[in-house]
């Protein structure tokens, strides 16, 4: 099966470069979606005429893309000279796999969490407001984060980050690609949530490694534009969802 690369940025970025490089090998069509400014890369280029989303951003990517499998990518990605092929084999193995995810590492190696459980309202409060700098749930919310599971085999999953994700077309046309809804956030969520109503799974690959700088930026500050996009990313998927809010 043909694997399309997309990779989404939202300004000048860094690690771009790097990114690509270490992707492009892997992949048969490689795609940047930009917000402007427009970066020099080489691949293909799309860039917006105004900001978008990310969500907006991997839709053009793959309306812009063939291959029957996608690989949505953060430009704070690398993926290791194996890691597109470990997934892209999974997938076709598996043909009800909609959405295959790697194990994320930090840049150092270390294990970063990445296969989450579906959000409850008691544990989103917790993350999302001052609360958790008393509670702690990346201590706390053990089963979320799904802290004491590291996988060595492939396992399902309620979803995961989309920092880096193998996603089937095929899943991607009968859901209707991502919500463009989503400004910033919440969107992997919803994608992967949509996903389980429809039948398809999602699986985690652990043997598959892509290194992951990952700011986390709403989890150490709490009064900024992101945390805003955060919190109109919750509000979204409860309204899309709202069987989900029983879920305490």
């Amino acid at each position: 099966m043909s694997v399309a690369g997309i990779v989404v940025t939202h300004g000048p970025d860094p690690d771009l470069e790097c990114c690509l490089a270490a992707l492009g090998p892997q992949v048969d069509e490689l795609v940047v979606v930009a917000n402007p400014p427009a970066p020099t890369v080489d691949a293909e280029l799309i860039v917006n005429a105004r900001p978008l989303g990310f969500a907006a951003n991997a839709n053009r990517g793959i309306a812009a893309t063939t291959a029957s499998l996608v690989v949505v990518a953060n430009p704070d990605t690398q993926a290791r000279p194996d890691a597109v092929g470990l997934l892209r084999e999974f997938a076709e193995t598996h043909p009800r796999a909609g959405v295959v995810g790697p194990q994320l590492q930090f840049p150092g190696g270390s294990w970063q969490p990445s296969r989450r459980r579906f959000p409850t309202v008691t544990g989103t409060l917790v993350r999302r407001t001052p609360l958790r700098k008393v509670l702690r749930p990346e201590t706390r919310q053990v089963d979320h984060y799904q802290l004491d599971e590291r996988p060595t085999e492939p396992v399902q999953a309620d979803w995961m980050l989309a920092a880096f994700l193998l996603l089937r077309r095929e899943m991607l046309a009968e859901l209707g690609g991502f919500d463009p809804g989503f400004r910033l956030y919440g969107e992997d969520i919803d994608l992967c949530y949509r996903a389980a109503k429809a039948g398809w799974e999602r699986w985690y690959v652990p043997e598959a490694i892509v290194t992951h700088t990952h700011a986390a930026v709403t989890d150490r500050r709490f009064f900024t534009r992101r945390t805003w996009w955060h919190w109109r990313g919750i509000w979204r998927f409860v309204r899309k969802h709202p069987e989900r809010l029983r879920a305490l």
